[in-house]
């Protein structure tokens, strides 16, 4: 396990504001065309794609084509990860934003099934798969842009940015849901208005790469060209020499991925189908939630800078598993306070695990592999978790007909990203000291 020791080269306030920036608001607008097409899921993909299914079948459908996209995570981190460990982190996040806006606008411009027939799902499909491989490459990338470019002592909190533009992605994406489903009968978001939220995208990525191409390359990676330290196959001394870190990595983001996405998309459908709320019922209390979400992840991520990655990460975990067994029976009472209640602390519990996460990842491997080390394991955590979870929870509720079958899967899946984070190293103490070459 080797985890990175060297110096943050100096960088100026000024540059690494904009690399703050650029990482939030480029995660912020690629997590909204990602979580679009969840929202999408949980309310109209179902219908539109796979008409003959039962309502059961539809959402079961919905949340499969939403794994695609998880499937194909991997693969863009992998790809992504050797480029941007070889030619620059800047590149890739260009490419990974280009992807997944041609795709988002796609998505929106795609006859359904009743247009083009079995066509339409596997379009879908497709698309959605370009999105898995677009995002896939943003979150390593902009992780090593903003805590490369942290001064000393502060990587944790400069991390904490693309952290942040997930939830403010999901904020994004279920505003304009709202907005749309407000503004709009049934009959017009069934057969149009789903749309909308899709085409927009087209706008919002043109103004996250008017940022995103401002900014100067990542300092750390500029020194490992000069040292030519670079390796021509980073993600095989990945898998040769650090496959441990990779898989324990990926262990710790498992149950924060997954009850995220549970938290973000699987309720939305359990409150309108199961507890008989409306939709815009269902995603106020997200949009309420996510800015305790992104609080969460500021102070936690500020913390993790003074007490350590994985001391802060432990009992964010425990606190995890605490209020994973909790979550469902407070929604089940179908009663709007105690449900916000709910869905407010889980909001700061998984912002407090999401919070240190960047910097750990980024400094649990050498500058030389990082890209592709860190990518690899949030990816493939993703997969297990994130990936699988609305499925899952669809499939146990289904199953055993009552939510204590979710909650159990959710305890779990957090034990297991507990043991996970006590298998690794602290990192956050030696990560400012130089490394002899």
């Amino acid at each position: 396990m080797t985890a990175i020791t060297e110096a943050t080269p100096t960088v100026s306030p000024k540059e690494a504001r904009r690399a703050v920036l650029s990482s939030f608001v480029g995660t912020a607008i690629e997590w909204y065309d990602f979580f679009i097409y969840g929202t999408a899921a949980a309310l109209v993909i179902g219908p539109q794609f796979f008409p003959g299914a039962s309502t059961f079948a539809g959402t079961l459908a919905a949340f499969a084509t939403f794994a695609v996209g998880f499937i194909a995570r991997p693969i863009g981190g992998v790809v992504m990860g050797h480029f941007g460990d070889r030619i620059g982190r800047k590149s890739m996040l260009v490419l990974s934003l280009t992807m997944m806006g041609a795709a988002t606008v796609g998505i929106g411009l795609l006859p359904n099934f009743e247009a083009i027939g079995v066509a339409a799902p596997i379009l879908l499909v497709t698309l959605r798969f370009v999105q898995g491989i677009g995002v896939g490459g943003e979150w390593g990338g902009a992780v090593l842009m903003a805590t490369e470019h942290a001064p000393e002592g502060k990587r944790g909190l400069y991390g904490a940015a693309p952290q942040m533009g997930v939830p403010a992605g999901v904020i994004m994406a279920n505003v304009v849901f709202l907005g749309v489903t407000q503004l709009l009968s049934d009959d017009a978001f069934q057969t149009w208005g789903w749309r909308v939220p899709f085409l927009m995208s087209a706008v919002l990525v043109g103004v996250a790469m008017w940022i995103r191409l401002g900014v100067f390359e990542s300092p750390a990676f500029a020194e490992a060209k000069e040292t030519d330290t670079i390796v021509k196959m980073p993600i095989v001394e990945v898998l040769t020499k650090n496959w441990r870190t990779v898989l324990l990595a990926a262990g710790t983001f498992i149950a924060t991925n997954g009850i995220a996405y549970v938290f973000m998309v699987y309720v939305l459908t359990y409150g309108t189908t199961e507890l008989g709320f409306s939709r815009a019922t269902m995603l106020t209390l997200l949009i309420v939630a996510c800015p305790v979400w992104m609080a969460g992840m500021a102070v936690s991520a500020w913390k993790s800078d003074v007490l350590g990655r994985r001391r802060v990460y432990t009992w964010s975990s425990i606190a995890l598993v605490i209020v994973a067994a909790a979550f469902f029976p407070l929604i089940d009472t179908a009663s709007l306070p105690v449900m916000l209640l709910a869905m407010v602390v889980m909001a700061a519990v998984l912002g407090t695990t999401a919070g240190p996460q960047s910097a750990l990842f980024a400094e649990l491997f050498p500058a030389h592999i990082r890209y592709s080390g860190a990518s690899l394991g949030y990816q493939i955590g993703a997969i297990l978790g994130g990936g699988l979870a609305p499925f899952m929870a669809t499939w146990l509720f289904g199953a055993f007909g009552s939510s204590v079958a979710i909650s159990a899967y959710f305890v779990v899946i957090a034990v297991v990203s507990l043991v996970a984070i006590l298998l690794l190293p602290e990192t956050n103490k030696t990560a400012q000291k130089a490394e002899a070459a």
